[in-house]
């Protein structure tokens, strides 16, 4: 049965390796203020912050429908694997990158200030968002 049939909950030791992996990106990189993994489906499953974003809840859920639309209009031109999508604003910018975990796929969502270095903040959330995608889980047994 698929993960989106069962439920919107993932194994701890996944919820634990992603959420080291938001707080790094927010560690990381000055004028990161909030970053979030959350499912492909727009449930949350982790967050940290240095300046609320606001209700994660909802954005989890834009964020889940903006990447798949994105992705609808790219196949519609004939570009295939549109992973991120950077957004700028005249107060600051956000980046989405899709987590194509094979049981568990993600979107790493990012805020951060205008005068943000965003060469380092794409390479960090890439970096973060190919060791999740390849994160095993352990079974048990």
């Amino acid at each position: 049965m698929p993960f989106s049939e069962l439920n919107r909950t993932a194994p701890q030791d996944l919820i634990e390796f992603a959420g080291h992996h938001v707080g790094n990106i927010l560690a990381d990189v000055p004028g990161v203020e909030f970053v979030m993994a959350c499912f492909a489906d727009g449930f949350k499953l982790a967050s940290a912050d240095k300046k609320s974003a606001g209700n994660s809840g909802k954005i989890a859920a834009v964020s889940s429908s903006i990447l798949a639309m994105v992705q609808a209009f790219m196949g519609e031109i004939s570009l295939h694997g549109c992973q991120s999508l950077t957004l700028e604003a005249e107060n600051g910018q956000a980046v989405l990158t899709a987590v194509p975990h094979d049981e568990y796929p993600m979107i790493l969502v990012v805020l951060a200030s205008k005068d943000i270095l965003l060469g380092q903040l794409l390479y960090c959330i890439k970096k973060s968002a190919e060791e999740i995608r390849q994160f095993n889980l352990t079974v048990p047994g």
